[in-house]
């Protein structure tokens, strides 16, 4: 067996209506095909090839009944907030300044950091269910007037 890649993460969810909207919205992928499971969901693209079955799968819980996600996925009761043992999802993403408006306009709080020695400048953000988002973005895309220390939370 040889792993090839990455296919995609799954959130559980109480809330799938704002975790919709943050992912859309704010990371801007894109809702598409998911087959008819029993349990609510919605799966997540960026682009518009769905032949690798997407990239986030939101995974909807319904406290009334959640026996179709039980069935399927087994129960592990309502999700806790945040990553667990898993620190973060981390992805490479262009239009920092775009992104950083998006952040404002929809109201989300983010944490900057620079990466000299890899080129990179980091944006930090939770999503609904408190999973740490990374996008990664080009670090000559900061502007020279931005403060990227750490305690950074609004450019």
């Amino acid at each position: 067996m040889a792993v090839t890649k990455l296919a995609h993460y799954s959130i559980r969810t109480t809330d799938l209506e704002k975790s919709r909207q943050f992912y859309t919205q704010v990371l801007g992928f894109r809702e598409g095909f998911r087959p008819p499971f029993n349990f609510p969901g919605i799966w997540l693209y960026n682009g518009s090839d769905e032949s690798e079955f997407g990239v986030v799968h939101i995974i909807g819980i319904d406290p009334n009944d959640p026996s179709g996600l039980v069935d399927y996925l087994g129960d592990k009761g309502l999700p806790e907030t945040g990553t667990g043992t898993v620190d973060h999802i981390a992805f490479l993403a262009t239009g920092l300044p775009d992104f950083w408006a998006t952040l404002r306009r929809e109201g989300w709080q983010w944490r900057d950091r620079t990466v000299p020695s890899l080129g990179l400048h980091q944006v930090f953000v939770e999503d609904p269910s408190g999973v740490t988002i990374e996008m990664n973005f080009p670090a000559h895309e900061v502007p020279s007037s931005v403060s990227t220390s750490p305690a950074h939370t609004d450019a």
